[in-house]
């Protein structure tokens, strides 16, 4: 059999879940019948434990819980979900009240509530388990007294700690272990006394340095999207295709590739992604001033991104996803990033009106000289509208924006349907607020 070894350390916090939700995918693909968390925290957010206890009673195998050596708070509740909770000599479980995210405490009737709505969380997923959802409600609530049979193991007034020694203690009629399922020195005895020496193949799920940082990347998800959103605007509104179109993209992937190695995506939404990256090149190098090519390929790569930061799980059909919140949050972090990318640009047209980024964007101040980087200034805008049924010539190539010459000065300009080659002949057919628009004057 298969068993798939999954670290659960330090804080509990987003990055933890999105270990825990990749391995655990990992684990489902390769067919594994078994996963075993190796844990060892102090615990953690409450938020991220919920969904990491969600995201545990979706693998179809065992789970099984190795306290290595602490579960404490986040992790007691954590282990609550798995099957069988293992301890090693020196492990400890327990120490689960809720407390805010600076340590102190909450208020007392929010307190009440909180207890009462995880004591009821631990019995749901405790149902079948011996005393476990008596023992959990013990660490987690200091005014619930754990009695078995005629003896007080935790009185009003404290909370409940075990060692692996207390853990596996019996009690009742026919004895039973009071948490846990057994002791051992390591993972792989566990598995060996589980399981029988030989029986069993390790996999143990690496991090790697690509996956610690793509764990924070997704947090900054709607910040990166709306910086590529922006991006690619300005590359749109600029002539050529520069650094602002290869910083758009760039960031377009690694919000795509974060959410991949975070454990959200799979495949599939490379391939959208990739299709819609084509689409723009072919707009770009091949058939300018066709935007509807366009358009299409960054409408599926903004699909491809709301996809893959969708969590999804291996086997589940979309329509099972549409019809619950898998793309309720990844919406979000898109319409996040294009109102990010809205108010950005309007800071960059507002406060900053002169510099290098503002002259590529509007027609800027005319500089006498065929060699030197045009533009009018808006001061001189009016001057521009005398500019429409005047002939020039292309400086660069216009796809489909780019630069002419008229009367000795370079202009910003834009070809609205097709393609211009520089030194073509042109005619001036009217303006927008970033460019003149020009077509190629017949011979």
């Amino acid at each position: 059999m298969v068993v798939y070894v999954i670290p659960v350390r330090e804080e509990i916090n987003k990055p933890t879940l999105y270990i825990l939700r990749r391995g655990l995918k990992e684990a489902i693909e390769q067919k594994a019948d078994a996963v075993v968390l190796d844990m060892n925290t102090p615990g953690g957010a409450l938020d991220v434990t919920f969904e990491i206890m969600k995201a545990l009673e979706k693998f179809p195998g065992q789970t099984i819980t190795f306290v290595n050596t602490d579960a404490i708070s986040a992790g007691a509740f954590i282990s609550a979900t798995t099957q069988e909770i293992w301890f090693s000599p020196r492990g400890k479980i327990g120490a689960a009240a809720p407390v805010m995210a600076t340590g102190g405490e909450i208020d007392k009737s929010m307190k009440q509530k909180i207890v009462s709505f995880l004591r009821a969380e631990v019995r749901s997923v405790s149902e079948g388990k011996g005393y476990r959802g008596q023992v959990i409600s013990a660490m987690i609530d200091e005014d619930y007294e754990l009695k078995i049979g005629d003896k007080i193991l935790k009185p009003k007034g404290e909370l409940l700690t075990l060692t692996a020694t207390e853990a596996l203690e019996k009690y009742g009629e026919p004895p039973q272990a009071l948490l846990g399922a057994g002791k051992a020195a390591d993972i792989e005895a566990l598995l060996a006394a589980k399981f029988g020496a030989g029986n069993f193949e390790v996999k143990i799920f690496k991090i790697t340095w690509s996956e610690k940082l793509a764990q924070y990347l997704t947090v900054l998800s709607p910040i990166l999207l709306g910086l590529g959103l922006l991006a690619l605007f300005v590359e749109f509104k600029t002539p050529g295709f520069g650094i602002f179109g290869i910083a758009g993209i760039v960031l377009l992937a690694v919000v795509f590739l974060s959410s991949y190695v975070a454990g959200f995506s799979g495949h599939e939404p490379l391939l959208v992604f990739a299709v819609g990256l084509l689409l723009v090149g072919l707009e770009l190098f091949f058939f300018p001033g066709v935007f509807i090519v366009a358009l299409l390929g960054i409408g599926l790569m903004l699909g491809s991104l709301v996809w893959a930061m969708a969590d999804l799980w291996p086997g589940q059909p979309l329509t099972v996803a549409w019809s619950g919140d898998a793309f309720v949050q990844p919406l979000q972090n898109l319409g996040l990033g294009m109102v990010l990318a809205v108010a950005m640009g309007v800071a960059l047209v507002r406060y900053l009106p002169h510099g290098w980024v503002w002259d590529k964007l509007v027609v800027g101040s005319a500089i006498g000289g065929a060699a030197q980087v045009a533009g009018l200034s808006p001061q001189e805008a009016g001057a521009v509208e005398s500019l429409i049924g005047q002939c020039g010539v292309a400086a660069t190539v216009l796809r489909p924006s780019g630069q002419v010459e008229i009367g000795g000065r370079r202009y910003e300009a834009i070809v609205e349907v097709g393609a211009i080659n520089a030194g073509d002949a042109v005619v001036v057919r009217g303006r927008t607020a970033f460019a003149v628009v020009v077509e190629k004057a017949q011979a």
